[in-house]
C-alpha cells in the first residue's frame, strides 16, 4: 500500500457528500456538468473536501460508470480534496480497486458492508482492499455491529487498522436519540486518537460531536445547499464559540421539526 500523505490536520474540517446527478431518459447516465455545478458551489462556499459515497449512491453504480467517475474526479484542481468510495462489498471494492490504483488519490472509503461478518473477517478483508487500492481507507461505522456482533472485537479491529496505518480515518454515524450518551463512541475513542475520527452524521449532531466528544470534523448533505454556513457552523465549534453554534445548528433543527424541508432548502442557499 502506498504511504499516506494524510495526516490529523488535513481531518480537521467539513466534508461535503454530494448527490451525483443524472440525466433524464432510459439509461440515466451521470450527468458530470451538473455535478461539476454541484461541485463548484459547494467550493464557492468555503468547502473543500469531496466524499463520494453513500449520497452518489455508489452502491449500486455500474463498473464502467464508476472508472468514468473516478476520471472526473481524478481531474479535480488541486484545491479540492476528492475521495471516492468502494464496495460495500468485498468483491466489488476489488474490482473497484484495480480502477482506484490507476489514479492519484490519497485516500478512499469504504461503503459499510450489512451482509454477514464478524471482526476478523472484517479486518482482513479492509486490509486486503487497501492493498489492493494502493491508499489508506476510510472507515464507515454506521451501526455499533459495522465490525460484528462482538462490540469490543470490532472495535479493537478498527484500532488495529488504524495503527498498522491501513486507515486514516473513521466517519462515525451511528446515530442517538441523544447524542450526547454514547457508549459505543466512547470506546471508540479510548482505542483511536480523536483527531483521526469524523462526525458522519450532519449538522445537528456534529455540534455535540464537536464540543463534547473532540471529533475533528464532520461530514455534510445540507452544505451541498448551503456550504457558506456549514462552513460557519464548522468555524464556530473550532474557536469553541459554542453560542454561535448552537444558534447555526438549531436553524437546522427548527426546519426539520417544522416539517419545512424545502423551504429550507431555497432559504439556506441565500445565505
Amino acid at each position: 500500500m502506498a504511504s499516506a500523505s494524510i495526516d490529523v490536520q488535513d481531518l480537521a474540517g467539513v466534508f461535503a457528500v454530494p448527490p451525483l446527478p443524472r440525466r433524464v431518459g432510459p439509461r440515466r447516465t451521470i450527468d458530470f456538468d451538473a455535478a461539476e455545478a454541484v461541485a463548484k458551489h459547494i467550493q464557492d462556499g468555503g468547502i473543500t473536501r469531496y466524499l463520494y459515497g453513500g449520497n452518489a449512491f455508489l452502491y449500486h453504480i455500474t463498473l464502467d460508470e464508476y472508472e468514468t467517475l473516478l476520471g472526473w474526479l481524478d481531474g479535480f484542481d488541486p484545491s479540492r480534496w476528492a475521495i471516492p468510495s468502494v464496495g460495500p462489498s468485498f468483491g466489488r471494492a476489488i474490482d473497484q480497486a484495480k480502477l482506484v490504483k490507476r489514479c492519484t488519490f490519497r485516500s478512499v472509503m469504504v461503503l459499510p458492508c450489512n451482509d454477514p461478518r464478524d471482526a476478523r473477517g472484517m479486518e482482513t478483508g479492509l486490509r486486503e482492499i487497501a492493498d489492493a487500492c494502493g491508499v489508506p481507507l476510510i472507515l464507515y461505522l454506521k451501526s455499533e455491529d459495522s465490525f460484528g456482533a462482538d462490540r469490543d472485537a470490532g472495535l479493537d479491529a478498527v484500532a488495529r487498522l488504524v495503527r498498522d496505518g491501513v486507515a486514516v480515518a473513521i466517519k462515525y454515524a451511528v446515530v442517538r436519540d441523544d447524542p450526547r450518551q454514547d457508549p459505543y463512541l466512547d470506546g471508540l475513542l479510548r482505542r483511536v486518537e480523536r483527531p483521526r475520527v469524523v462526525s458522519g452524521i450532519g449538522e445537528r449532531p456534529a455540534f455535540v460531536h464537536m464540543r463534547d466528544f473532540g471529533l475533528a470534523g464532520f461530514t455534510t448533505g445540507s452544505g451541498c445547499v448551503a456550504p457558506a454556513l456549514c462552513a460557519s457552523l464548522f468555524d464556530a465549534c473550532r474557536s469553541q464559540d459554542w453560542t454561535r453554534a448552537e444558534e447555526i445548528r438549531a436553524s437546522y433543527h427548527a426546519h426539520d421539526a417544522a416539517g419545512r424541508g424545502a423551504e429550507l432548502v431555497l432559504e439556506l442557499a441565500d445565505r
